[in-house]
């Protein structure tokens, strides 16, 4: 499975906001260092201010920090708010599936056990894990250690 850009850098944004808990953020700060557009970022920041990890400040020295405790946001949930099709195959989605293979064959269920055992591999692993977390951030709001990501 090849991630899409949009969850690359959800992760990349994630990372660096983690390693740099002490500060906020800017969204020209992130486009420098990662070499990507600030409209691109500006998207992956919204969405995840809207679910509740990022706190965007404005104005004169504004930006952005997470609201979450990197040990406990776990990275398949990230992955999972952010990817947009989980098809492996074609016979994952019925609407579309055209296969003439599909009721006898056995690949669809090889194929669906390794995507579960990759989303729980990703499951274990958390925010901390994968950034230098130089400290947790402060307590922010009522939900910060209750971050679920709603799928798509």
């Amino acid at each position: 499975m090849r991630l899409s850009d949009y969850t690359d850098y959800t992760l990349r944004v994630l990372m660096y906001c983690a390693t740099h808990a002490d500060r906020l953020v800017t969204i020209g700060e992130l486009a420098a260092h990662h070499s990507v557009s600030k409209n691109h970022l500006m998207k992956i920041v919204n969405d995840l201010a809207r679910q509740g990890v990022l706190e965007t400040v404005r104005g004169r020295g504004g930006g952005l920090r997470l609201l979450v405790d990197p040990a406990t946001l776990r990275i398949g949930d990230v992955i999972r708010a952010s990817e947009t099709d989980f098809r492996l195959v074609e016979c994952f989605d019925p609407a579309t599936n055209l296969c003439i293979l599909n009721p006898a064959c056995r690949l669809k269920k090889a194929f669906q056990s390794a995507m579960k055992a990759y989303m729980k591999e990703l499951d274990a692993v958390t925010l901390a894990d994968v950034a230098l977390v130089k400290a947790s951030p402060r307590p922010r709001g009522p939900n910060q250690f209750e971050v679920r990501f709603a799928g798509k």
